[in-house]
């Protein structure tokens, strides 16, 4: 039973997961808008949310370790994300003479689309729970 609510919210749960992660790195550009050298960093939504979907459907692949270290290439690596999303380097828009690619423009628009769609989410999980409790209470 337990298993058929876990895949019923499993969808909007990773969604929820990797918004969150892009926020941080959003936030991150932001933050290092003007340090030197900094490279503005982002992730492919929709492939980093169909590898974790494809990841989460099934055992089915996966290899056996006989350490937890093993094959463990996000630890520590600040390119993939902790679910293993690798993450991407905006190129340059304009140029910068201390090699900073932040473009505060792009940076705040994005960080509000990812603010709203992480919103969208909450709301989406929210009206599958109710539906979920007004089921479990027979539509009282």
């Amino acid at each position: 039973m337990i298993g058929k609510l876990d895949d019923y919210l499993r969808f909007n749960e990773t969604a929820l997961s990797l918004r969150s992660q892009r926020q941080q790195l959003l936030a991150s550009n932001i933050a290092n808008a003007d340090t030197p050298g900094y490279k503005a960093r982002d992730i492919d939504f929709t492939a980093a949310l169909q590898g974790a979907m494809a990841k989460s459907a099934g055992p089915a692949g996966t290899l056996k370790t006989t350490s937890p270290s093993h094959l463990n290439g996000a630890t520590g690596n600040p390119d993939i994300l902790p679910n293993g999303t690798p993450v991407q380097y905006r190129g340059q828009v304009q140029g910068a003479v201390d090699g900073n690619t932040v473009d505060m423009d792009v940076e705040r628009n994005q960080f509000a689309d990812n603010a709203l769609r992480y919103e969208a989410g909450i709301t989406l999980i929210n009206s599958q729970i109710r539906g979920l409790m007004a089921a479990i209470q027979g539509g009282q």
